[in-house]
């Protein structure tokens, strides 16, 4: 499938109104940009009970980080935050494509309250959080055509704490009160950015997300360093203080603070992390190459012999006496037969491949999803249903089964009950309704086990939807336009 792209509408992560900004503002996002009420959204507590570790995990490698003071930089204040322009030789070399810097911003909290990040640590809100920003650019020629892909971005995060002053921050903060007002820029010779990161760059906590701030497109992967760095007061109160998001002219300038989101939910997802110490991590992660035989047995293979013995793969994991007590099964198994049940379900994918497509959607997963044009379509086919009001709710229908199976096959989430319906669509009925029967009694006894309660039907426990306020008319909104992001 190839993605049509759609620049025009692109506005990346901070195209949003002033009058939705800041956290009292955000549930208002979701009439205007639906995908912020959609799936796989960002940021969101980085709490114990999601960690797996991932020894494969490699540490992160940056390259010509470090500028010359020739290399001029253009640092602007968008009305939503400060920006400060990278040059296209800075990119990250360890990951399986090569991503370009495009730009850092910050994100803080006030004066008065010394909290302002975006991602949290078991709750623990730290004062700002600075993200750098990269794009696939083995994919995409531009940051404007990778923002809305399912793989198009690449962020790391860097939490930050009010204590010792930081003299790399002053680099570009010494100049900042050339920017105070919006639209305001200035340019800054180039630094060493590699001092802005922390000391350590392999340990870090890894998931799948979305941008931040309107239109939160799920297109970001997340790497959150454990280790914060630290600021001085002078230097916090320096964004928190002396900023604002309205133009100079104004008569009644509008302070630019608190322009943090809020911590969304985690919809199945895990956060794989790349340190075992520290307490609450929930073991490691299965394989992807099991993974991708549980995802094939129920494309095409015997249904009622996962439903027997394969449910424990399927569940969420972190529960060590659920995994135990399977694998302790799973080994008085002979090899002998263990060999054959594969080489059987070997044997039917091959079938089932030259017969028909449904083993397709195991190579969907490995396809980028088009967040612009999937909202087109899904709109069109609502107006001409006549259910425009629920443009938000059908988006995530859509979208989250997608996300979740290449996230899974990522080893980045748990398998949830729509995306195992998903997988199922074509299989006979009585053997589908079975195993799905047999899923929910085994996500029940979980629940029950681990006292969780759930928060949507997109979580580890499926609930009743949600119903959505109605999408407002004038779609799509003139006020997406481009920033001083594009290329």
């Amino acid at each position: 499938m190839h993605c049509l792209t759609f620049t025009p509408i692109v506005s990346l992560l901070m195209t949003f109104l002033a009058v939705l900004h800041g956290p009292d503002g955000q549930h208002y996002w979701q009439k205007h940009y639906p995908y912020c009420g959609g799936a796989f959204q960002s940021p969101i507590d980085l709490k114990p009970g999601l960690l797996r570790f991932d020894p494969t995990l490699r540490p992160i490698e940056i390259q010509n980080y470090n500028l010359l003071p020739n290399e001029q930089l253009t640092l602007g204040n968008n009305g939503h935050s400060i920006q400060l322009s990278l040059p296209s030789k800075m990119h990250i070399s360890s990951l399986p494509q090569r991503y370009t810097a495009a730009q850092l911003h910050l994100h803080w909290g006030s004066s008065s309250r010394l909290t302002g990040s975006e991602h949290t640590v078991n709750r623990k809100q730290y004062a700002a959080e600075m993200h750098v920003v990269h794009f696939n650019s083995d994919k995409y020629p531009t940051l404007s055509m990778a923002v809305d892909k399912s793989d198009g971005l690449a962020v790391l995060g860097v939490l930050i704490e009010v204590g010792d002053f930081n003299p790399a921050f002053e680099q570009f903060l010494r100049f900042i009160n050339g920017i105070k007002y919006k639209d305001q820029k200035v340019q800054v010779p180039g630094f060493n950015i590699r001092q802005l990161l922390p000391a350590r760059l392999d340990e870090y906590y890894r998931y799948d997300g979305s941008l931040t701030t309107p239109p939160c497109y799920p297109s970001v992967l997340w790497t959150v360093f454990r280790n914060h760095v630290t600021i001085s007061r002078k230097q916090f109160l320096a964004l928190a203080a002396s900023l604002y998001s309205s133009d100079a002219q104004d008569s009644a300038p509008v302070p630019l603070n608190d322009n943090y989101r809020r911590p969304q939910p985690s919809d199945s997802r895990v956060v794989l992390v790349s340190f075992k110490e520290g307490s609450g991590l929930q073991g490691t992660v299965t394989s992807p190459l099991t993974r991708k035989r549980i995802v094939q047995q129920l494309l095409v293979g015997d249904l009622a012999d996962l439903a027997d013995d394969g449910l424990y793969k399927l569940l969420p994991s972190g529960s060590e006496k659920l995994h135990g007590k399977k694998k302790d099964l799973k080994n008085q198994e002979s090899e002998t037969p263990a060999k054959a049940k594969q080489q059987r379900l070997d044997s039917s994918i091959q079938k089932k491949s030259q017969s028909d497509h449904s083993v397709g959607k195991l190579g969907l997963a490995e396809e980028a999803l088009c967040f612009i044009p999937l909202e087109q379509r899904v709109h069109l086919q609502q107006k001409q249903s006549h259910t425009e009001g629920q443009l938000v709710q059908a988006l995530r229908d859509v979208t989250f089964p997608e996300l979740n199976l290449k996230s899974y096959l990522d080893c980045k989430s748990n398998l949830a009950l729509p995306t195992i319906r998903h997988i199922l669509h074509g299989r006979p009925t009585d053997e589908a309704n079975e195993l799905e029967h047999s899923l929910k009694m085994a996500f029940n006894r979980r629940k029950t086990s681990t006292a969780i309660k759930p928060v949507t039907k997109y979580g580890t426990f499926p609930t009743a939807a949600v119903p959505r306020k109605p999408h407002s008319p004038g779609y799509p909104h003139p006020w997406l336009l481009p920033m001083e992001w594009e290329d």
